[in-house]
C-alpha cells in the first residue's frame, strides 16, 4: 500500500474517539508544561511512563506525541511574556518575542508563533510520513555489525550533542552503559553485578531510572536554589491578532523555518536548538528591516518558532526508523515504546504498521488541536505562570512518587520489623544521581540512552562477532558499517576543529591587542 493509503489508515485510527482524547490530553499537558519555565516535555513524559504502563500502547504513545508537540508549542509563552524561555528550543524566541511584548505587540508575538508552529508542524508531519519509509527500506539492509556501528554513531553524537562538554556527555553515557550491564546475561544465565540482590536480576527499570533523573532530580535542585528573583510577567494588550503586514512579513520565515528545522531535527548530532540559532541568523541576514532586530522584529519570532516546531518531527525520523534518539525527549519517548514492549525500528514498521501510522497521523490531528487551544486560551496559559513553585515542585515530586509505587511498589525489601520498596529506594537513589549531575553541569538524557541503547548494542556486537567465529575485521567489512563510523568520527572531529579554531582567533586577537 502507498503512503496515502498508509496514511489515510492511521487517520481513520487516530480519529477514533478514545485517541482523540489522548491526543487532547496530550497537547494540553504538553502546552502547559511548555508554559511553566524549567518544566520541560522530557519531565513530563517521564512522570507519566509509569501511571501508563498498563493503558493501551498506541494511546499512550499518542499521548507522549502530543506532549512533545504542544511543549514546543507551549515554550513561546515565557519567552516572549516572561523572557524566560519554558524549554531550550524557545530560547531564541525570546531575543525577538518580549522585546515586542514589552512595545505592546504580545498578541502578534504569540499569534505568530501558534500560527508558525501550525504551519511548520502540518508540513513537517507530512514530510516524516513520506520519508520515514524510505529510511525504513535503507535499515533493513543492515547486519548485526551495521547496528553496532549504528548503536556506536548514537552513542556518540547523544555524548556530544546532550550538554556544553563532550568528556561530561560521554561520562554521563558509561553511567548508563554500566547500568544497562546489571542483571542476568541473557546469553550465559549469569547474573551481573545484581550484588545477590534479587530485585537487580531483571535489571534497572528504564521508567524508574527516567522518573528518578528528570523529575525528582529536577525537583532537588530546584528546592536546593532557593532566594530567586520572580520575573515579571508582561500582559497581553490590545488585539492578539497579526496584522496584514505582519502576515506579509511572516509566511516566509515560516518556510524557511520549517526547511532549516525538520533536516536538522533529524540528524543524529541536531536538536531544535540548533535550528532555531540557524533560522534566526538566516532572517536577520534576509529581512527587509535590519533595525527592528535586537528591538522586537517579527521575523525572529516567525522562524525559529517554525524550526522549533519542524524539528521535532524531524526528531521522530530517526527514533521511529532507526530506534535512535535525538533528544531528551526522544529518549524517554524511546523508553515507552519499550515499556508496552515494542523496539523502534524497521521492522516496527513491518510488525506495528497501524500503530506506527495512527501516531504519524495522530501529530496531524494534534496540530490542529494546538492551534485551537493556543490562541483563545492565552490568558490561561499566563496564570499558570503564578502557581508557586514550591507548590509545583511538591506535586511533581508526589506524582512521581506514586506513579512508581502504582508500577513498581511492591515490599520487596525488610530492615528489621520495617518493610519498603526497594524500586522506591532506587527512585531516590537516582534521583539524588540527577541532582548531582545537574550540580556539576552533566547532561540527563545519556544515562537514559546509555540504559536503553547498551544492553542493544552488547547484543548486536556479540552476534557481529559470533557470525564471524570472533574475527573484529568483521566489523568494518560493510560500507554501512564504514559510513556510520566516518558520520561518528566526523560528529567527534568538526567540533573539536571549530572550536580549536575560535580559541586559535581570540588568541590572535589578544596578540594583535598586545602589539
Amino acid at each position: 500500500m502507498d503512503t496515502f493509503g498508509l496514511l489515510g489508515q492511521g487517520l481513520i485510527a487516530a480519529l477514533q474517539w478514545q485517541n482523540l482524547i489522548y491526543a487532547f490530553v496530550g497537547v494540553t499537558l504538553g502546552t502547559a508544561v511548555g508554559v511553566l519555565p524549567g518544566i520541560g516535555p522530557a519531565l513530563t513524559v517521564a512522570l507519566l511512563l509509569p501511571v501508563t504502563y498498563k493503558l493501551d500502547a498506541a494511546g499512550s504513545l499518542i499521548m507522549f506525541a502530543g506532549i512533545y508537540y504542544g511543549g514546543m508549542y507551549g515554550g513561546s509563552t515565557t519567552s516572549i511574556l516572561l523572557n524566560t524561555p519554558g524549554e531550550s528550543a524557545s530560547i531564541v524566541t525570546a531575543l525577538e518575542g518580549n522585546k515586542m511584548a514589552r512595545k505592546g505587540r504580545g498578541g502578534p508575538a504569540l499569534a505568530t508563533s501558534a500560527i508558525g508552529s501550525f504551519v511548520a508542524g502540518l508540513i513537517a508531519t507530512l514530510a516524516l510520513a513520506f520519508i520515514a519509509p524510505f529510511v525504513v527500506k535503507f535499515a533493513l539492509m543492515f547486519g548485526p555489525a551495521d547496528y553496532f556501528a549504528l548503536m556506536v554513531l548514537a552513542f556518540i553524537t547523544v555524548s556530544a550533542a546532550f550538554g556544553d562538554s563532550a568528556l561530561r556527555g560521554v561520562t554521563a553515557l558509561f553511567i548508563g552503559l554500566g547500568l544497562g550491564i546489571i542483571g542476568i546475561d541473557l546469553q550465559t544465565g549469569q547474573a551481573r553485578l545484581a550484588f545477590g540482590i534479587p530485585d537487580l536480576l531483571d535489571g534497572i527499570e528504564v521508567t524508574t531510572l527516567a522518573v528518578a533523573l528528570f523529575a525528582i532530580g529536577e525537583t532537588l535542585m530546584i528546592a536546593s536554589t532557593s532566594g530567586s528573583i520572580k520575573d515579571e510577567i508582561i500582559a497581553v494588550k490590545g488585539s492578539i491578532w497579526m496584522t496584514a503586514e505582519d502576515w506579509k512579513r511572516s509566511w516566509a520565515p515560516w518556510l524557511r523555518g520549517t526547511l532549516i528545522g525538520f533536516p536538522i531535527g533529524a540528524m543524529p548530532a541536531g536538536g531544535a536548538e540548533i535550528g532555531t540559532f540557524f533560522s534566526y541568523a538566516a532572517e536577520r541576514q534576509l529581512t527587509k528591516h535590519p533595525e527592528e532586530f535586537g528591538e522586537g522584529a517579527i521575523e525572529g519570532v516567525a522562524g525559529p518558532e517554525a524550526a522549533n516546531n519542524a524539528s521535532a518531527a524531524g526528531t521522530l525520523v530517526p527514533l521511529l526508523t532507526l530506534g535512535l534518539p535525538t533528544s531528551a525527549t526522544a529518549a524517554i519517548m524511546l523508553a515507552g515504546f519499550q515499556q508496552f514492549g515494542l523496539q523502534p525500528g524497521p521492522l516496527l514498521f513491518a510488525n506495528n504498521a497501524s500503530l506506527v501510522w495512527a501516531l504519524i497521523a495522530s501529530l496531524l490531528v494534534a496540530n490542529f488541536m494546538l492551534v485551537v487551544l493556543n490562541l483563545p486560551l492565552i490568558g490561561l496559559w499566563v496564570r499558570l505562570l503564578a502557581i508557586p513553585k514550591p507548590w509545583l515542585y511538591g506535586g511533581i515530586l508526589v506524582f512521581a512518587t506514586l506513579g512508581t509505587l502504582g508500577a513498581n511498589g511492591a515490599m520487596s525489601g525488610h530492615l528489621g520489623p520495617i518493610s519498603f520498596s526497594f524500586e522506591l529506594m532506587m527512585l531516590l537513589a537516582f534521583g539524588i544521581l540527577g541532582y548531582l549531575l545537574r550540580r556539576f553541569g552533566y547532561p540527563i538524557a545519556p544515562v537514559v540512552v546509555g540504559l536503553i541503547l547498551g544492553p542493544m548494542a552488547e547484543q548486536q556486537l556479540r552476534r557481529a562477532l559470533a557470525i564471524s567465529q570472533g574475527d573484529f575485521t568483521a566489523l568494518v567489512h560493510s560500507p554501512i558499517a564504514i559510513t556510520l563510523y566516518t558520520l561518528a568520527a566526523a560528529a567527534v572531529l568538526i567540533p573539536l576543529w571549530f572550536r580549536l579554531r575560535g580559541q586559535g582567533a581570540v588568541l590572535g586577537q589578544l596578540a594583535s591587542d598586545e602589539d
